[in-house]
């Protein structure tokens, strides 16, 4: 057992800092990102994260509501019910009132702003605090030049007491609203990360570590190192992923299966970390620990997913590229345009629309569209049991037309047994099955396992083996006691010359059973029949055919022959079977099917399914199967279940439904309203669009485009 970090021991990580908007920014502290002014977000959620963004916004948009309230009410009254204002006080006095509570609203509330607005134009990334700065400092500026120095304006926009109308509470409401949408917009954000906080929560703070004595003490989680032995009692969360040792329990395993079906675990059981033991004490020997276990990686895996970006973004970015500059155009369009041939005071109509045009016109909404359904969608994919590797997978499963089926450990359960063995006259059942088993204890088959186990559960040891070799996706051979074993597929020993003419009859039953079929050969000459069955799994028929009704093409991959092959696809539904496939045979099936103008899904979980499933548009791994499978795909179901691809492709419907409808909604929105904000009713209906309400539309647009991705989350599957 590792003690606490010593001084100058452990290096503390850094956390990263990524933009919502742009992943590919990445820094090591916090900052604004250089191209849409978004304040930067770390990378690795903690469960007790305290979002500092949204505590510096707040602070301001407390301080400027305070100030600007009392600025907005006079002003209006001044305007519309001057009537009701005291004699004694001026209309000066007004404009000074207005511009003493207004300043520090614009100036210290409003300065995140100035500063986003000042370094997008000395990088030349305009953005929306492009417009903001442009638009509030306007505002700003025209009214302190109207209060100070009224005679420089034309003699028809002063009043008789020789006064300019200001619009400090134009651009103290601009600075509050816009401010209110940010904190609005960010405590929304935050929810998107709902999903990794909650799979955080899962982890236990402490463990019972015993020592090398046999004493048991309390340690915390980040103290235990691999080979820690660890005391799990009855209600305890595993602390770690490991293997038990002693003792035997049930676990609930739901939180990586989304089933709240309890396991059985005994001795040399597999136990994952954060799931929960329910009545049974075990001993338990740490094996993965830190960022190396299954929680951890599946906490990496959605983080990444979610700052990963879909290629329907690319639509939003090129808009938005091009957005402000059109809309910076636009509002010195409408300022001369006001100016020229609109009636007096020209120069206030002007300015107002020009101001309200950059205001109204901010892009949030268009950038945030597709990034927070996104976080949102693969978030809701990991509380139920689902790991989306990134973005483009997720927009990609909603276009597949074929689903690729691999069989073993696929539609099966993946756990084969030997159910019988046929010996051949002159030879002896221990030997035979002592030979079979140790030369399957070198391969890494799925039936390899089911032989070495039936030896075994029957007490026959294992021998060593000499000059093993392995034909991949045919058999394996090496040498016992100076004879030549060989164990593979009944093509496999016929391209030997093995006859194996004599279990033809009993061989054909099997295979019309569905059972697999190991054949054995020493000396050349054939010795045994392994038959072995893999349970078709529960849910694989009621995926097919629900697959089948969402119109996805389902199509079976097998290595066994073609009776066996075809046995397993009839009990489950499947019409399109490949059998006697070797893994290069995968993936000429993939691409003769993509060459038809299919969009392909590969469903596998063996180490030979690894290069089909990069082949595949998409990949998806069973969580039950290998490593490298799973590294190899688009998707992980970390249940196992078939079901699992059917909530994938419904979830990536879904997801891009929601996408469209943000990016439908933010195109609408800045299209229709540039011209309103540019006054083009005014001629018809007198109407021209204040600032503030052009301030309080653009900052809800963001908040209502979260708000409809966030709906992701209760999406029923």
């Amino acid at each position: 057992m590792s003690s606490q970090c010593k001084e100058n021991m452990c290096q503390v990580e850094k956390s990263l800092y990524t933009c919502p908007m742009h992943p590919e920014i990445i820094k090591d502290k916090p900052d604004n990102c250089p191209k849409c002014g978004m304040a930067l977000e770390a990378m690795d959620v903690e469960v007790d994260d305290e979002n500092e963004e949204l505590n510096y916004m707040s602070k301001r948009f407390w301080l400027s509501f305070v100030f600007s309230l009392p600025v907005f009410i006079v002003a209006m009254i001044g305007d519309l019910l001057p009537q009701y204002l005291p004699d004694s006080i001026s209309m000066l006095s007004i404009q000074w009132f207005e511009f003493i509570l207004a300043t520090p609203v614009v100036i210290w509330a409003g300065l995140p702003f100035f500063v986003r607005g000042y370094e997008s134009i000395k990088t030349w990334n305009l953005n929306m605090f492009t417009l903001i700065a442009i638009g509030v400092g306007t505002s700003y500026i025209y009214s302190i030049v109207a209060l100070f120095a009224p005679e420089l304006f034309p003699p028809l926009m002063q009043t008789k007491e020789g006064l300019v109308h200001v619009y400090f509470e134009a651009a103290a409401v601009i600075t509050t609203l816009v401010l209110l949408g940010q904190v609005l917009e960010l405590r929304a954000r935050s929810k998107t990360n709902s999903a990794i906080k909650t799979l955080l929560n899962l982890a236990p703070k402490q463990a019972y570590y015993i020592d090398a004595d046999g004493n048991e003490k309390n340690v915390n989680i980040e103290d235990i190192q691999v080979g820690d032995y660890l005391r799990i009692k009855p209600g305890d969360k595993i602390p770690v992923d490991g293997v038990v040792v002693e003792g035997q329990s049930n676990v609930d395993e739901s939180m990586i299966t989304g089933e709240a079906i309890l396991i059985q675990k005994s001795k040399d059981a597999k136990l994952i970390g954060a799931t929960l033991n329910k009545n049974g004490t075990m001993l338990m020997v740490a094996q993965k620990v830190g960022s190396d276990t299954m929680l951890s990686q599946i906490v990496a895996m959605v983080s990444q997913a979610q700052r990963s970006r879909a290629p329907i973004q690319k639509l939003a970015d090129k808009v938005s590229g091009y957005f402000v500059s059109i809309v910076i155009l636009s509002a010195v369009l409408a300022f001369f345009g006001w100016y020229m041939f609109s009636p007096e005071p020209r120069l206030a109509y002007a300015m107002v629309s020009a101001v309200a045009v950059l205001i109204i016109a901010c892009p949030c909404a268009l950038g945030l569209a597709t990034p927070i359904s996104i976080m949102v969608g693969t978030g809701r994919a990991a509380v139920i049991g689902i790991l989306i590797k990134d973005a483009q997978t997720l927009e990609t499963m909603e276009k597949v037309t074929t689903l690729v089926l691999d069989k073993t450990g696929t539609l099966t359960e993946g756990n084969p047994r030997v159910t019988d063995v046929k010996i051949a006259d002159g030879f002896n059942k221990e030997d035979i099955v002592r030979y079979a088993a140790s030369l399957e204890s070198m391969s890494e088959h799925p039936l390899a396992e089911a032989i070495v186990e039936y030896a075994k559960t029957n007490g026959i040891d294992i021998s060593k083996v000499e000059d093993f070799e392995s034909i991949t996706g045919k058999g394996v051979f090496a040498y016992l006691n100076g004879q030549k074993v060989v164990l593979g597929s009944e093509r496999f020993l016929n391209e030997l010359n093995v006859n194996t003419d004599s279990i033809k009859e009993e061989l054909l039953s099997f295979k019309n059973d569905a059972k697999g079929v190991m054949f054995m050969a020493i000396n050349s000459k054939f010795s045994a029949l392994f038959v072995i069955e893999d349970p078709i799994k529960k849910s694989s028929k009621e995926a097919v055919t629900a697959l089948k009704d969402e119109n996805i093409q389902v199509v079976m991959l097998s290595g066994d022959n073609e009776t066996t092959a075809n046995a397993v696809a009839k009990k489950i539904g499947i019409e399109e079977v490949y059998a006697n496939i070797l893994p290069d045979g995968k993936i000429n099936i993939i691409k003769k099917l993509q060459n038809d103008g299919q969009i392909v899904a590969m469903a596998g979980d063996g180490i030979n399914d690894a290069p089909a499933l990069v082949q595949a548009d998409v990949g998806i791994a069973m969580g039950t199967g290998t490593d490298v499978a799973i590294e190899s795909a688009g998707v992980t179901l970390i249940k196992g279940d078939l079901l699992g691809i059917l909530k994938v492709i419904k979830l990536s419907r879904a997801t891009m439904k929601n996408i469209r409808q943000n990016l439908f909604f933010a195109f609408i929105y800045n299209s229709a309203g540039v011209p309103i904000a540019a006054g083009v009713l005014y001629p018809f209906f007198g109407l021209l669009l204040s600032p503030m309400i052009a301030a309080a539309a653009m900052s809800f647009s963001s908040v209502s485009v979260i708000v409809n991705a966030l709906r992701l989350k209760d999406l029923k599957l």
